[in-house]
């Protein structure tokens, strides 16, 4: 019998005693699990050659060429001379430094791979190690190829000196590189990973996914406590505490991390401009106001906010296929109001965000805030967005919320700074952009998401600057006069064509959405599909003009951004002749910009 918590080996013992549990696991099992208890769920660590035979195609792995590092810089000495060290760390595991570096294929995927082992020095950051994790990101910069980083490390190395801390920032540099170039780079947390490594490569990804139980952090919990006097709490600086706290995109389980990769590492830009993406099935918009008919807009109100309506999450499981959701604003929390991902509709890669209200079940709805996000939630937004511009993957997102969370921790975390944010970040993504309004569209914490080269709308959906109920307690000084606000307000589908706030309405099935989440999402669908192979040809530079005309034209009668005669035309929505408004709207408008309370 052998443990296995800090000596994976290469050895199959017959049996295994489990670090977690203590129970013990016959050693072909144990292997058949990929090293992970079958108990308790334990993931026991591997050596960067069996994480490699693990996660690549068989057969396809090739070795990135060596790069010379300095060989004991310091001359440094504790109880053993540094090279007795690293000579006895390279006998132990076989080789030359704490990385294995190759490139190979997951899924089919080409992939360059930089796997850390524990063994060696502890996975410990030295000139050696971020010599050959620079290699492995340039030749993935040279090649155009996504770089996976398989992180485990106790930190800086310490016999190194300074010269160890220098590579922190040397492989930051290269990750900069590779954003700029727009390459992925997805890293995964084994356990442990902590220090210089944690503070650079290895949380400069764009996607980082957790094994369960992995550690990361800055610092160790014993310095922790040794430093502060603070008992830690239980599982502080697992992977299931940074996935609450906005850390990490997902824990996810060794026999899981193959495909998970896999869809990862497929996602493309979708087309050049000379290969346009389009659906041979008619869009079913509607376009004009002669289409839509008159409506009273409480009723509208109401049917937007049906608790069985679709939601975020409900369109996405009917919309897009390899679906793969992601977490965390990377700074405090993962707000579950906003929900975000790649995906595939009908074969298109795309971003997807949207809010999210949990359906008619009030447990849920509670924990999803009722799709009212906080900061964190916008600011997880923001960090897709920059992704989906990265990649040049179509950004889509899905509108359902009363508004930004209202409540003082919000305001505290900075709610107004993060839907500014936003809004700026939208405005020059060089990505084409469709919004939906799937229900609710209240306020600015609908606008964050609503920036785009196409806004949409439900025919059940509406978009208003304050609900009608606070317009109704504000100016009415009445609660019970919502239904007249929402009149003023003029908040509905057809209302919003004709103000050109809307480019376009997406039917429902005859009930409505709430009664047929699949065939709302079929029609969705088919809206989707029809406006993106429109944007998609698009030159970068034209979207980002046509999208500053769209919104400059919004209060300037007969102006277009460029100073000339409004017209109607791609990008830009219907014309439209001067609006007239009744006198409450002019007072909403005018006393939301005050600010009044």
């Amino acid at each position: 019998m052998v443990e296995t918590d800090d000596q994976p080996g290469d050895l199959d013992p017959e049996w295994v005693r489990c670090a977690r549990c203590t129970g013990l696991i016959y050693g072909r099992r144990f292997l058949r699990t990929l090293r992970v208890c079958p108990d308790c769920g334990w993931h026991a660590q591997l050596t960067a050659r069996q994480r490699l035979e693990q996660l690549l195609d068989p057969g396809t792995a090739e070795p990135l060429r060596q790069v010379a590092a300095l060989h004991d810089p310091l001359g440094f000495v504790d109880s053993r001379p540094y090279p007795e060290r690293l000579s006895d760390a390279r006998a132990d595991t076989g080789l030359d430094e704490a990385v294995l570096c190759v490139m190979g294929r997951i899924e089919g995927q080409p992939v360059v791979v930089a796997a850390m082992d524990f063994r060696f020095l502890g996975g410990s950051l030295g000139c050696g190690v971020g010599a050959l994790v620079t290699e492995a990101a340039e030749t993935s910069l040279r090649l155009h190829t996504p770089l996976l980083l398989v992180c485990a490390s106790g930190g800086a190395r310490m016999q190194e000196g300074v010269l160890s801390l220098m590579q922190m920032a040397k492989t930051a540099q290269a990750l900069a590189e590779l954003d700029e170039a727009g390459v992925l780079v997805v890293s995964l947390i084994t356990d442990p990973t902590y220090g210089g490594v944690a503070a650079s490569f290895a949380t400069l990804a764009d996607v980082i996914i957790a094994e369960p139980g992995a550690r990361m952090g800055f610092a160790g919990p014993r310095v922790i406590e040794q430093t502060t006097g603070e008992r830690l709490p239980e599982g502080f600086q697992t992977a299931e505490f940074l996935l609450a706290h906005g850390m990490v995109d997902d824990v996810v389980a060794r026999p899981a991390l193959r495909a998970t990769l896999g869809r990862l590492l497929s996602l493309r830009s979708p087309t050049t401009p000379s290969e346009p993406v389009r659906s041979e099935a008619p869009d079913g918009i509607l376009r004009t106001v002669e289409e839509l008919t008159e409506r009273d807009s409480w009723a509208a109100v109401r049917l937007a906010r049906h608790p069985d309506r679709p939601s975020g999450l409900d369109y996405v499981g009917h919309l897009l296929d390899d679906f793969l959701e992601l977490h965390g604003d990377r700074l405090s929390e993962d707000c579950p109001a906003i929900v975000g991902g790649t995906g595939r509709l009908a074969g298109l890669p795309v971003m997807l965000i949207g809010h999210h209200k949990g359906g008619p079940d009030l447990t849920e709805r509670r924990r999803r805030r009722f799709g009212m996000p906080a900061p964190a939630g916008y600011r997880k937004a923001a960090r897709l967005m920059r992704m989906a511009a990265k990649l040049g993957l179509p950004l889509v997102t899905l509108i359902d919320t009363p508004g930004a969370n209202p409540g003082p921790d919000a305001e505290r975390s900075g709610q107004a700074v993060a839907i500014a944010e936003n809004l700026r970040l939208m405005s020059r993504l060089p990505v084409p952009i469709v919004a939906v309004l799937i229900g609710e569209g209240g306020s600015g914490g609908a606008l964050a998401l609503g920036v785009a080269d196409r806004v949409l709308v439900s025919i059940n959906g509406v978009y208003s600057v304050i609900s009608p109920e606070g317009c109704a307690a504000i100016l009415w000084k009445d609660p019970e006069a919502a239904p007249t606000a929402a009149n003023a307000l003029r908040l509905h589908a057809r209302e919003l064509v004709r103000l050109g706030i809307v480019d376009g309405v997406v039917p429902e099935p005859d009930d409505g959405a709430h009664r047929d989440h699949a065939g709302a999402a079929a029609m969705l669908g088919e809206a989707l599909l029809a406006t993106l192979g429109d944007l998609i040809p698009w030159e970068p530079a034209r979207l980002l003009q046509e999208r500053k005309r769209r919104f400059h034209r919004f209060g300037v009668e007969g102006v277009t951004a460029e100073g000339g005669t409004a017209t109607a035309g791609p990008g830009v929505g219907p014309a439209v002749g001067p609006v007239v408004v009744g006198p409450a709207l002019t007072t909403v408008l005018g006393t939301v910009e005050r600010g009044a309370q």
